[in-house]
């Protein structure tokens, strides 16, 4: 009897990490067979999503309380489908508010195994949502080397199964040559400025970005400054840059085709000298791509002040938890302003050399070199499977 997967993502991420462990499932159990909802890379590897999963896709309390009697419906919709198509397992990956919900009820009314990918960061704040999650959730796929034991403590099997990051290609020198050419960079030295990807982040960052490269390049002239947007912001950020430094390079996904934009996108990290970033998991890419970098981010007061209070660790940068260093910058909170920003690029660009070796370490750490991610998840999604 073939195994019967019912899988399901909510944002665009998650559609990535499912395609890529569907991929890997199908080579180590070809008869498998998937139900379930996701986006177009889940489509790629034969699922048939029950609804279409921007419908998943919502951050923030504004945005999700006009939505909230529509998700409950849809998380109780999926619930009822799993448990009436009783699959050998339910794999749910990130979204926890919607996940966790559709395991719990599942898990109310059924012995159905229930694997999560994506270790919620308990590391970082909230620690006793493990111990919440483990009341509906059997098996966890972690992404960073130093989750399991965090899992496993509150009584889930965990295995570590590598970042997808470490699968991503790269650009190739023909890239960043074409790449130059195209945008007239030619062979300058450049800042790649990446003020986040949605409108609430660019609008927080982008003056004090603009500020920061302002005062830079006052005393680097010789350095350029490339944008590549983020497709949902593209506008928003070509906006913004009108206030930055003279001759700053938008690359604007949204003016070429989906092969094209990501080549510009390998290119340009490939190419910096570098990096102005927002908070989150772009500092990963640029570990991958070996472009050194200052974090940078703003927030709300009242979320500053709780996350002052809340979090457990010093740093917000996945490539210093992983390589166990704290050699990329962060200016964040109040620390976020030009002038701070600006002081921590002259610090980097004198000296990136310890940055480096970080990043070639935190490749390292989360799995370069081996396995590839989505088949690792789906050798260990295979060896936990209750025997038959």
């Amino acid at each position: 009897m073939s195994l019967r997967v019912f899988i399901l993502a909510g944002e665009p991420s998650g559609d990535r990490l499912g395609g890529a462990l569907m991929a890997g499932l199908k080579q180590l159990e070809p008869g498998v067979s998937f139900d379930g909802i996701g986006g177009a890379l889940m489509a790629e590897q034969g699922l048939v999503s029950r609804f279409p999963m921007d419908e998943l896709s919502v951050m923030g309390l504004a945005e999700v309380l006009p939505k909230y009697r529509h998700l409950k419906r849809r998380i109780r919709e999926t619930a009822d489908a799993v448990l009436e198509t009783r699959p050998d397992v339910l794999i749910t990956i990130d979204s926890p508010d919607f996940s966790l919900r559709v395991a719990r009820l599942v898990k109310a009314q059924s012995n159905i195994r229930t694997v999560h990918y994506v270790a919620p960061s308990v590391w970082a704040w909230r620690p006793k949502r493990a111990g919440k999650m483990a009341e509906v959730i059997d098996h966890v796929l972690a992404l960073l080397p130093f989750e399991p034991p965090y899992m496993e403590a509150a009584g889930m099997d965990c295995d570590f199964v590598g970042h997808p990051v470490v699968a991503e290609p790269q650009a190739t020198e023909p890239e960043i040559a074409a790449f130059r050419s195209e945008f007239g960079l030619g062979d300058a030295p450049f800042v790649l400025a990446l003020p986040g990807s949605r409108r609430s982040e660019v609008s927080r960052l982008a003056p004090d970005f603009g500020g920061a490269l302002h005062r830079f390049t006052a005393r680097h002239p010789e350095y350029r400054i490339v944008v590549p947007a983020a497709a949902p912001v593209a506008g928003l950020v070509r906006d913004a840059v009108q206030n930055w430094p003279e001759g700053a390079v938008l690359v604007n996904p949204n003016e070429f085709d989906a092969a094209t934009a990501k080549a510009h996108k390998r290119a340009a990290f490939g190419a910096a000298d570098l990096a102005l970033a927002a908070s989150g998991t772009v500092s990963l890419e640029l570990a991958a791509a070996a472009t050194p970098m200052v974090i940078a981010y703003k927030f709300q007061w009242l979320t500053w002040q709780i996350m002052k209070r809340m979090a457990l660790i010093d740093t917000v940068t996945l490539v210093n938890l992983v390589s166990d260093t704290r050699v990329v910058p962060e200016c964040l909170g109040p620390d976020c302003t030009p002038e701070k920003i600006a002081a921590s690029l002259e610090a980097l660009a004198a000296g990136p050399g310890a940055q480096l070796e970080a990043m070639k370490l935190t490749m390292q750490r989360l799995g370069e070199g081996g396995e590839a991610p989505g088949l690792r998840a789906a050798r260990a999604v295979l060896e936990r499977l209750p025997v038959t």
